[in-house]
């Protein structure tokens, strides 16, 4: 298999990168961002992880530079400035469903850092509990979704142990996210669990219709120089898309082609390095997206 850059260096190296321009996607509830296309066309969409664009910005601030950008969604990373968190209470909730009804951004997700892997029972109980009150926000707010992943595999369990843990975990997940018409969509992340076989054992282990996969962009979905074998392997669950830098080695034409032959029609979410100028950048990573992904 030929070497890539890990997704982590991708993102540091973002932050020097200003002149590199990135990418990234969308998912279902029409509220439409642009003009409206044929329904039985669908097109892939453009949108912003605030890690680590958009992570000293608050929401206003944020939904304005997408605004100025052309970026027609977001996904609100947990931990950042615009505060969009489980301990936000009814009215703040509120402020958050009412300042997306003013704009053409989508809220489209939340992205939690909630994991499953961990070999202490209370530990993945908490996540578990920690993932419902991630539901519930994105259900108050108006998102479609809610990122959750793995994260590695304990070396001291057998590694069957560790995926099947995980799916289980999903699978208990799956009902009240499914209640309240909101989708999980499980990161391909960490160290071990991001090989995409693994985490087609994890879905299979999983096996509910609320959950599916979050492409990833990683090195780890290349062999021999294409994604194809891997693509092919987890789009039965692919329903959300992180990318990175699409001036990089990560055969981007391609995956766009796959996309669009399914055919997608959601967000792939630009996740890089800040930058001094978020809306310029932001506008030329659109600018470069559209020549491979409409």
């Amino acid at each position: 298999m030929a070497r890539y850059p890990t997704r982590r260096r991708f993102l540091r190296t973002g932050l020097a990168a200003a002149a590199g321009v990135l990418a990234a996607g969308d998912g279902p509830r029409p509220r439409p961002a642009a003009a409206a296309e044929p329904p039985d066309k669908p097109r892939t969409h453009l949108g912003l992880v605030t890690y680590m664009i958009g992570a000293q910005m608050d929401l206003p601030t944020l939904i304005k530079t997408c605004e100025d950008a052309g970026i027609e969604g977001v996904e609100l990373r947990t931990t950042h400035k615009h505060g969009v968190e489980p301990s936000l209470d009814a009215a703040g909730r509120a402020r958050v469903r009412e300042l997306f009804a003013k704009t053409r951004v989508r809220l489209v997700g939340l992205g939690s850092t909630c994991e499953y892997h961990s070999p202490k029972p209370e530990e993945v109980k908490r996540n578990i509990a920690l993932t419902r009150a991630f539901v519930e926000l994105a259900a108050d707010v108006g998102a479609q979704g809610v990122k959750v992943r793995p994260n590695g595999l304990p070396k001291e369990v057998p590694e069957e142990t560790t995926l099947e843990q995980i799916g289980a975990a999903l699978a208990e997940c799956g009902p009240f996210a499914q209640e309240k018409g909101i989708e999980l969509w499980v990161e391909v992340h960490g160290d071990g669990t991001s090989h995409p076989p693994r985490m087609a054992k994890i879905m299979e282990c999983c096996k509910h219709p609320a959950v599916g996969v979050c492409w990833n962009s990683n090195g780890s979905d290349v062999k021999d120089g294409s994604v194809r074998e891997y693509f092919e392997l987890l789009k039965p669950w692919l329903r959300h898309a992180h990318i990175n830098d699409l001036r990089g080695r990560y055969p981007y034409r391609e995956l766009f082609g796959l996309l669009k032959a399914m055919p997608y029609g959601r967000f792939t979410m630009i996740e890089m390095g800040a930058q001094k100028e978020p809306v310029a950048f932001l506008r030329d990573y659109r600018a470069l997206w559209e020549t491979m992904a409409l």
